[in-house]
């Protein structure tokens, strides 16, 4: 089994009091761009791990769960993989509500790269990724605010998708979603 978790529970604290994820970019809600992606992607199940009820609607289809309290994107991570533990993944893909320009064919590259051992990657050691399910253990051992990044920083060149740079951006402020709404990639 494959299981697409997107992560979409953090607090927007940068953004201001709206939810970012929320904020419209081209024309729909932020988040919207990776859960279409991921819908692009093969996969036997999708996870969004969700804070906000607002977000369901998009989400429509996935699996929802909700993050124990707390601050740190590891809270999500985990809750996401704890889930996928239970349908008995064997692989999972992780991609960041944030990020809109990931499309489906540099999710599904990451997870074709997948292997048994490492895991894969987005050029640059970015998220997404996808990790085996020899590497739960370690995901489930994350705390703080890094996510998976430190598991990311020793994958073999040839685990890592090429894509162009603008695809790594995310959006973390209101001024970050206007510069990038204006940009013409």
């Amino acid at each position: 089994m494959i299981v697409g978790i997107v992560l979409a529970a953090g607090r927007s604290t940068r953004f201001g009091v709206d939810n970012k994820l929320l904020a419209l970019f081209r024309g729909k809600p932020l988040v919207a761009h990776v859960a279409e992606a991921m819908r692009g992607v093969s996969l036997s199940r999708r996870v969004a791990v969700v804070q906000d009820d607002a977000m369901l609607p998009v989400f429509e289809g996935f699996d929802i769960i909700r993050p124990p309290s707390g601050s740190g994107q590891a809270r999500s991570v985990i809750a996401g993989v704890s889930h996928a533990i239970g349908l008995r993944a064997e692989r999972i893909l992780i991609a960041l509500g944030d990020m809109p320009f990931v499309d489906a064919d540099i999710l599904q590259a990451v997870l074709d790269k997948c292997d048994g051992d490492h895991g894969s990657a987005m050029s640059g050691r970015l998220p997404p990724a996808a990790f085996p399910a020899a590497r739960f253990d370690e995901l489930l051992a994350l705390t703080g605010d890094r996510g998976a990044g430190g598991l990311l920083r020793d994958l073999p060149d040839r685990l890592l998708v090429p894509a162009p740079p603008f695809h790594a951006l995310d959006i973390d402020t209101l001024a970050d979603l206007e510069r990038l709404n204006a940009q013409p990639f």
